[in-house]
């Protein structure tokens, strides 16, 4: 489930217009993957506010893979963590992969023994999948999703994150860790958000539609470009939209006094300082 993401914008999610923070409990200990879709930067920056919430407020420790060096967090993180330790940050190791061999690669020394640490991460995120995926089967900077090398690079990814956070998880429970299972992130840029056409809801990018084999939820980021967003003293506005399988199993706690039901659609307003803020709708 998007357990992870959905703690994310509660812990964000603006109340009576103004920011309110809630108390922050765990995520219910129900292992998921999660597909981040949609524009890069905004991604990225949903992401790191991912990860920095996982280190900071649960203590969880983070696998964080990029291609393109971090030098400082955003502004919109800086003003969401004004007063964030260090010792927050040392919990997220950031690792940069260049090509896809060398994911694998990180990915795959995950479950040797030797590079196990003391408390194994519990979040796995992986930044921009596309820029590993593109020319996996010799094709051109720009995916078309129709080499069949480049399916089968999409596929055997997927299928060696999704074991690792496995293998994962089983660590986590057998030194008794409270912080599994292990959860996985990634985002993904489809051929439909490449140019500002219409986004096919049945998922038309070839590659795409691998990665929906294996990660359980969608999280999806369409801009509202009708939204009256300068009267309303906000920079953007964004809705994100859950679906997938593991939104459907979801629905069976909706019934459940211990288990909420997971919301479906939220709102992202972006303010002009940087500040992101989270309405459920």
């Amino acid at each position: 489930m998007a357990d992870v993401l959905n703690m994310v914008f509660r812990t964000f999610m603006s109340q009576t217009g103004l920011r309110k923070q809630p108390p922050v409990s765990p995520p219910p200990p129900a292992a998921g993957s999660s597909l981040l879709l949609g524009d890069r930067s905004l991604s990225r920056s949903v992401l790191l506010l991912a990860a920095v919430t996982a280190a900071s407020e649960l203590g969880m420790r983070v696998m964080f893979f990029t291609q393109t060096q971090i030098q400082s967090l955003p502004v919109s993180l800086q003003r969401c963590f004004p007063n964030l330790s260090p010792e927050s940050l040392k919990k997220i190791k950031f690792s940069y992969p260049r090509t896809l061999d060398e994911l694998l690669q990180q990915v795959a020394s995950l479950h040797e023994s030797t590079n196990m640490p003391p408390t194994p991460p519990s979040l796995i995120i992986v930044d921009r999948l596309e820029g590993f995926l593109c020319g996996a089967g010799g094709s051109s900077s720009s995916h078309s999703g129709s080499h069949p090398a480049e399916l089968s690079s999409a596929a055997h990814l997927s299928a060696l994150l999704c074991d690792t956070a496995a293998f994962l998880t089983q660590v986590l429970e057998q030194r008794g860790s409270s912080s599994g299972p292990c959860r996985l992130i990634a985002s993904f840029l489809s051929e439909a958000d490449t140019g500002r056409a219409s986004r096919d809801p049945s998922g038309a990018d070839p590659i795409l539609s691998v990665l929906d084999r294996y990660f359980q939820v969608r999280c999806t980021l369409d801009r509202d470009e009708g939204y009256e967003a300068t009267a309303a003293g906000v920079q953007e506005v964004w809705h994100i939209y859950l679906s997938g399988r593991g939104m459907a199993e979801a629905s069976f706690a909706k019934d459940s006094e211990d288990k909420p039901g997971v919301a479906q659609e939220w709102q992202l307003f972006v303010f002009p300082d940087g500040l992101m803020e989270f309405k459920l709708v």
